[in-house]
């Protein structure tokens, strides 16, 4: 795999989350939305559970904090660099709703079958929640040149 190869939009198809202890979690439900591009600029994602409720206490900053974490939780957003190794994709966060992940790169395990982009990470290795978490894309519009 390189980036020729995966260079374009993907459209969430996708995202569960394995745990180790038999447990399977869809963090935002089984119905999403968005996409991930990859492009000479950068790679942006964008993922949220499909029909997201509006506020309907206020505003984007006057809604109470209950309705501004359930959008927190329905919603995951990032951008940056990135490169591809063999199998692996690094996705170098440079903006992110989750403040954390800003300045880290997040590492996946590609697996590309026609038209199906899998990516695979391990999260919280060697703790009671460890799991693999698998985002799973289809080919939306291919790379520009």
């Amino acid at each position: 795999m390189n980036k020729e190869t995966i260079r374009g939009r993907w459209n969430i198809l996708s995202w569960e989350q394995l745990y180790d202890d038999g447990r399977v979690v869809q963090p935002m439900g089984s119905e999403l939305e968005g996409f991930i591009e990859y492009s000479p600029y950068g790679m942006f994602c964008v993922i949220a559970r499909k029909d997201r409720e509006p506020f309907s206490t206020g505003g984007q900053w006057s809604a109470n904090d209950a309705e501004k974490a359930a959008a927190y939780g329905s919603y995951l957003t990032y951008a940056g660099a990135w490169d591809v190794e063999g199998n692996v994709v690094r996705h170098h966060v440079r903006h992110s709703l989750f403040p954390n992940w800003e300045g880290g790169s997040q590492r996946r395990i590609a697996e590309l079958q026609g038209g199906i982009l899998s990516l695979t990470a391990r999260l919280e290795e060697g703790t009671p929640e460890a799991r693999t978490a698998k985002l799973v894309w289809s080919r939306a519009l291919p790379a520009v040149a």
